[in-house]
């Protein structure tokens, strides 16, 4: 499998096993059929709700079909545990739930500080600081992304975590972390696919040494049912994109993680398919020329599905942009 190669040496799997929706009752056994179909990266999220199944399917796998250090496991640090006292604490959490000593990564998952919720009251805490007000909505907390960061640096002093790194950021708030972190910038997540090409953030962390995930990275497929994008917007069925995939003999969501990964960067689609688990990983055996490349990079429409700016004012009731 290729690799990304990240500040400090370390390389991290180019093809991630997302968990994001993925239903709990589901989990452990996909991720017996990921291990065993070749996946060793699994993305993973305190607000994905489903940490418990994970662990309980790496209990399955560690010692008998792989080592702990074969694997590549990634969790996210939530919007209401940015304050630096809290950051362990969610750090902590996540490590029980996955039944694990260490994360491989942790990723501040937005650059929204939200009021603290006791883990007690709620956990996942979600995006509503209390869902049973007459009137839910967020509650932002005024937290410095430094605090954060030195928090998460700390982390990795006390060999909980081994890298970190942020998601959905863009280059502003990216060089301005860059010129305050102790600790390497490991990695950027941010949504990417060809509709969503984001050619200068890429660009910039290329040379920067950051590591560049894209989530969905098959565009609009896991939005359809959230009604945050039309079956229209369909990569998979885009006639340059079913051209590529006819001229090179692979399946239209091989030649978009492909894209993804020739790129430079890694993808970390979802399925709980068995049949698209072993698709979705057969990525390395071939290459898209420099023309096929382009004609992807050209459906560029700037068409970003996963935006706080539209999404927490309709679901949440809090208009809170972060990417004008």
């Amino acid at each position: 499998m290729m690799q990304v190669q990240l500040a400090g040496g370390a390389a991290m799997p180019a093809a991630g096993l997302g968990m994001w929706k993925v239903d709990g009752a589901a989990v452990p056994g996909l991720i017996e059929q990921a291990v065993a179909a070749g996946w060793r990266h699994f993305d993973c999220a305190c607000d994905y709700g489903n940490e418990t199944e994970v662990g309980a399917g790496l209990s399955r796998v560690i010692g008998s079909q792989c080592s702990r250090e074969d694997l590549w496991i990634t969790s996210k640090l939530w919007n209401t545990y940015h304050r630096p006292e809290h950051v362990r604490l969610a750090a902590e959490r996540s490590l029980s739930d996955l039944g694990l000593d260490y994360l491989d990564l942790y990723l501040i998952h937005f650059p929204i500080a939200q009021a603290f919720v006791p883990l007690e009251t709620r956990y996942p805490p979600g995006w509503f600081f209390d869902p049973d007000a007459e009137h839910p909505h967020m509650k932002l907390d005024r937290v410095p992304i430094l605090e954060t960061w030195q928090a998460m640096e700390r982390l990795v002093d006390d060999g909980l975590v081994r890298h970190i790194g942020v998601c959905n950021f863009g280059v502003s708030l990216l060089r301005d972390l860059l010129n305050s972190a102790r600790v390497p910038l490991s990695v950027l997540q941010v949504e990417s696919h060809p509709l969503l090409v984001q050619a200068k953030l890429l660009r910039f962390c290329l040379e920067n040494g950051i590591g560049f995930t894209a989530f969905s990275p098959l565009g609009a497929l896991s939005y359809l049912s959230l009604g945050m994008a039309g079956p229209d917007e369909s990569l998979l069925a885009h006639p340059v994109v079913t051209a590529i995939a006819d001229s090179v003999t692979r399946t239209p969501a091989q030649v978009l993680l492909r894209w993804g990964v020739q790129r430079g960067g890694a993808v970390v689609p979802k399925t709980s398919n068995p049949e698209r688990l072993r698709e979705n990983l057969a990525l390395f055996d071939f290459e898209l020329s420099a023309e096929q490349m382009a004609a992807l990079d050209g459906l560029d429409q700037n068409r970003r599905f996963n935006d706080p700016g539209v999404f927490c004012e309709q679901a949440f009731n809090t208009f809170c942009p972060i990417y004008e």
